[in-house]
Order: C-alpha cells, then sequence, then structure tokens
C-alpha cells in the first residue's frame, strides 16, 4: 500500500500531511474549487443578490402600477372624449336639422320676397307707362289745341275784314253793356 500512496504523493496527486501544497490536478480539484467559490458567493452574495432582485421587483411593480393608472387616466380621458363626441354629433344632428329647415325657410321667405318685388315692379311698370300715356295724350291735346287755335285764328284773320272787325268789336261792347246793367 505504500507503493500506491508514493506513487499519489510522486505524481502530486495528495500532498503529503501537514505540508501546504498547489494541487495540479485540474479534475480533482475544480469540483472542490467550485463549491467553494459558489459557497462564498451565496453566502457573501445572497444579500446583494436579494436587495437587487428586490430592487427590480419593486420597480417592476410601480412600473406596473404607473401603467395601471395611466391606463385607467386614458380610459376615463377615452370615455370623456366619447361622450363629448356623442353630445357634438347630437348637436351637429341638430344644427343639420335646424340648418335644413332654416335655409327650406329662407329659400320661400326669398321666393316670397321675390314675388313681392316682381309684382310692384310690374306695378310701377304700369303706373309708368299710364303715366307716359297720359302725358303723350295731354301733349298731343295741347298741339290740337294750338294747331286749331292758329287755324281759327288764321281763318279768323282771313275772313275779317275792317267792316267786320268793328261790328264785332260793337257786338262784343254791346254784350258787354248788357252784363253790366243785368247785374
Amino acid at each position: 500500500m505504500k507503493n500506491i500512496t508514493d506513487s499519489f504523493l510522486s505524481l502530486g496527486y495528495w500532498p503529503s500531511a501537514g505540508s501546504f501544497g498547489f494541487n495540479t490536478d485540474i479534475l480533482a480539484t475544480n469540483p472542490i474549487n467550485l463549491s467553494v467559490v459558489l459557497g462564498v458567493l451565496i453566502f457573501f452574495g445572497k444579500g446583494v443578490l436579494s436587495d437587487l432582485l428586490d430592487n427590480r421587483k419593486q420597480r417592476i411593480l410601480k412600473t406596473i402600477r404607473n401603467s395601471e393608472e395611466l391606463r385607467e387616466g386614458a380610459i376615463e380621458q377615452l370615455e370623456k372624449a366619447r361622450a363629448r363626441l356623442r353630445k357634438v354629433e347630437m348637436e351637429a344632428d341638430r344644427f343639420r336639422v335646424n340648418g335644413y329647415s332654416e335655409i327650406e325657410r329662407e329659400k320661400l321667405n326669398l321666393i316670397n320676397s321675390i314675388y313681392t318685388t316682381l309684382e310692384q315692379l310690374e306695378n310701377y311698370k304700369n303706373e309708368t307707362i299710364h303715366f307716359e300715356q297720359q302725358r303723350v295724350i295731354n301733349q298731343v291735346r295741347q298741339r290740337v289745341f294750338q294747331q286749331a287755335l292758329q287755324g281759327a285764328l288764321g281763318t279768323l284773320n282771313s275772313c275779317l275784314n275792317n267792316e267786320l272787325h268793328l261790328r264785332t268789336i260793337s257786338a262784343n261792347i254791346g254784350m258787354f253793356g248788357a252784363m253790366q246793367e243785368i247785374k
């Protein structure tokens, strides 16, 4: 057995008792080293890792709460916007209906106004025509009267001689004297 022990010692697998040295066997030392390193990391890093995870968890929860609040606010604003939209649509429908009836009313008023204006223009036209007819008739009368007067004066001037003229004057004076006596 001593040969086996010496051979292990000579190959560097097992250090001898009471001495300190490096074990160069990678396969034998890695699981031990890994377990020691993992143990130290778990022992000392558990608090740090726990704190990091707690902080991360708190940030995630805070983000979720903020998202929920924003979602609720957005839903509330959406409902308000929908209510305003319904109200505006109702007002638009009311304005549309009132607008159509107002347009029809204005159209009828305009037609009536145009009809009234046309009647007035027709009356003015008829009055103007009547006035012009009366004016032309008066002008024709005046011209006929002037021509008749000129014709009568011409006839009188051509027919009257001095003797006839003196008789007419004395007859007129006689008629004038008789009128004075009657009074």
